[in-house]
């Protein structure tokens, strides 16, 4: 069941807590993130727990999944029907980080996304994939 309020909050409060920003979406289907990794989100040992990598790369893949809507001419929400994520490298407190994200595939009613979350130093820190169900929104 779609939701009943039509408003869409942008950006929404999760990316503000994150403190993403959005550096590119001129490419239908394609965005890319940055985000500092805030002391608020890391370990006592000083690395960023992957729970808050999952929120960032998850939020840049939604958008690209709107985006890839849009340039077929349609509004829509997206929401995450599964995800997963591999962490492939620590990130200290404090790194710059990118999330590039992308669709894979896609059809009227779900998009397959991937995304790739690099540091600073253009390591690959975390790969991610999952589908998107995209709901017509008014």
């Amino acid at each position: 069941m779609a939701p009943t309020d039509q408003r869409v909050q942008v950006p929404p409060n999760c990316d503000l807590t994150l403190g993403m920003v959005c550096t590119d979406k001129s490419e239908p289907g394609r965005t890319t993130w940055t985000m500092k990794a805030d002391e608020r989100f890391g370990n006592p040992v000083g690395i960023i727990q992957g729970g808050f990598l999952a929120a960032f790369a998850d939020s840049s893949m939604g958008a690209a999944s709107v985006t890839y809507a849009a340039a077929q001419d349609r509004k829509v929400f997206s929401a995450n029907a599964e995800m997963k994520i591999s962490f492939l490298k620590a990130v200290k407190v404090g790194s710059d980080l990118t999330c590039t994200a992308y669709v894979i595939s896609g059809g009227s009613r779900a998009a397959f996304v991937e995304a790739d979350v690099v540091d600073g130093d253009g390591r690959l820190v975390a790969k991610a994939s999952s589908t998107y169900l995209l709901t017509p929104r008014q």
